[in-house]
């Protein structure tokens, strides 16, 4: 509780009577980390995006098959790119105007490489290994010792 103290001039507003109750401070720094965890989603789908992206395939797209499956399959990836990538720098803009901009990068880069790992093993049917699982429970446990103990 105490960096959310830490912020509460930051993230203050005033309400009808000029004042602005420790609740809202704590909303806020709640939802920046949401927002942190919103813009690391869009992280690792911007990721894949680009893995599936295939800048020699535009050479196939000719304004005949342009809204026919095979043209969708060239645009989709592209147009992820753009959305995803625009959609991760808003949220995480908006997410270090409440917390310090080295622990949001620090739990916003964890939390994409997790995501990333989950999506490989579920969608993708990558493996994982002990060792693997042991370093991403080191990211996991440096980004809660940053987020409880940094000052």
């Amino acid at each position: 509780m105490g960096s959310v103290n830490r912020y509460y001039k930051l993230t203050s507003h005033k309400h009808k009577d000029n004042t602005c109750t420790l609740h809202c401070t704590v909303f806020n720094y709640i939802l920046a980390w949401i927002y942190i965890i919103i813009a690391a989603l869009f992280e690792a789908a911007w990721t894949y995006c680009v893995k599936f992206f295939k800048l020699s395939d535009f050479k196939l797209l000719a304004w005949n098959n342009f809204y026919t499956l095979k043209g969708l399959l060239i645009l989709t990836p592209i147009s992820g790119y753009l959305l995803f990538g625009l959609a991760n720098a808003w949220f995480f803009s908006m997410a270090i105007k409440q917390i310090p901009t080295g622990m949001a990068f620090a739990a916003w880069t964890g939390a994409s490489i997790i995501t990333l790992k989950i999506c490989g093993v579920l969608f993708f049917h990558e493996s994982i290994s002990m060792p693997e699982l042991l370093f991403i429970t080191l990211i996991m446990a440096g980004i809660m010792g940053l987020k409880f103990f940094a000052v």
